[in-house]
């Protein structure tokens, strides 16, 4: 049996690390391959919390750490292959990528991720230092032997703004584990209250104030309102929150199979996570119409898109969901269909690994007829 050395090389913050545990996992399942885990981390801490620049900018931060990761890493193996995720770690390995095929993978593009910056509490930089950036970004790009986009949109803006041939990538969205999320028994129409969830740890960027407006005048209609998040919010009438859930728990997974609805009308994302969690869990989603948001809810089919920061469009989705339990049903049931025909992690990762193989497998013949 041919064993593949692959480097996996990602970054540590927001929803990636979530996607770096489904990798680890789904990874492990195939015996050809011997994977070698680089985690970049976020946090400057110590004696690198205190140096200028390093310390307050990510990509220095996280390009720094993942050259050095991939310099042990080829230290430890022959590398056959490198998988970069974000593009962010990368930026600063091009030479490495040159030197070991590579596989780049990215939920935005710095372009778009500058377009969303404003909720991210991100500024772009002066003109010098933005045209350094996409530089920087369009050499990776193109010493990269292919590239893997969380979305169809993150796609578009390779091709768009970064001058990349559509050929050359591939769309493999995250995903979930489609088995281990779904809801042990099928839903059915119940006369209890109707349980709204809402899964973000980032309470107000990811519309949680907003949630809460419209959760108000929905609250009559027998409704309740579920949070996960890392905000403290004061006690009132059906509201539930809960700041210490894991990610992938069991806890977690309870919460989504008690739910009725999954609520997200976030202000500024790529393509959440959780929105394929409750998809697999059976549950209709709201969300907005922000960047690849409508790649997973179809709106009127598995649930439904709103205006960003529109409380009377939301609440009217919630009234409509809330008041009609066939509706509730029909859509978490699709919801349910498009998530394990597109964004089932386990079958992502297969993908995504035969990739690699690909990858490593052109770049051996490639030395044998040089």
């Amino acid at each position: 049996m041919t064993t593949f050395q692959f480097g996996f090389v990602l970054e540590q913050a927001l929803g990636h690390i979530t996607h770096t545990k489904n990798l680890q996992t789904n990874v492990s399942l195939d015996p050809e391959v011997n994977a070698h885990w680089g985690l970049v981390p976020f946090e400057a801490r110590g004696f690198a919390g205190k140096l200028p620049v390093y310390k307050s900018n990510w990509t220095v931060r996280a390009g720094v750490r993942a050259r050095r990761t991939v310099a042990q890493m080829s230290a430890r193996a022959n590398l056959d292959a490198l998988f970069f995720h974000t593009q962010v770690p990368a930026v600063f390995s091009t030479s490495w990528i040159k030197r070991i095929p590579s596989v780049v993978s990215l939920d935005a593009t710095p372009l778009q991720y500058d377009e969303l910056g404003q909720v991210y509490s991100h500024t772009p930089g002066p003109a010098w230092l933005e045209r350094l950036k996409w530089q920087l970004n369009r050499d990776c790009f193109r010493a990269a032997r292919h590239l893997v986009t969380w979305s169809e949109w993150a796609k578009q803006s390779l091709v768009n703004d970064y001058q990349v041939a559509p050929e050359k990538i591939t769309v493999i969205p995250p995903g979930v584990n489609v088995r281990s999320w779904a809801r042990p028994v099928p839903r059915i129409a119940h006369s209890g209250p109707v349980n709204i969830l809402f899964v973000g740890g980032d309470f107000e960027r990811k519309g949680g104030m907003l949630l809460l407006e419209a959760f108000r005048a929905v609250r009559a209609l027998g409704a309740e309102l579920h949070v996960v998040t890392r905000a403290q919010l004061p006690e009132e009438p059906g509201l539930f929150v809960y700041t210490n859930m894991q990610p992938n728990s069991v806890a977690l997974k309870e919460l989504y199979y008690r739910a009725d609805i999954f609520c997200l009308p976030t202000y500024g994302d790529c393509l959440p996570m959780v929105l394929s969690e409750a998809g697999a869990a059976g549950l209709p989603a709201i969300s907005t119409r922000v960047a690849a948001i409508p790649e997973i809810i179809r709106d009127g089919e598995t649930g439904a898109l709103v205006p960003v920061g529109d409380t009377s469009a939301l609440t009217e989705a919630l009234r409509q969901l809330v008041s009609n339990p066939a509706l509730r049903l029909r859509q978490g049931a699709r919801a349910t269909q498009v998530v394990a025909e597109t964004f089932d992690a386990e079958a992502n990762t297969r993908r995504l690994i035969e990739l690699l193989k690909h990858v490593a497998r052109t770049n051996e013949r490639a030395h044998q007829y040089a």
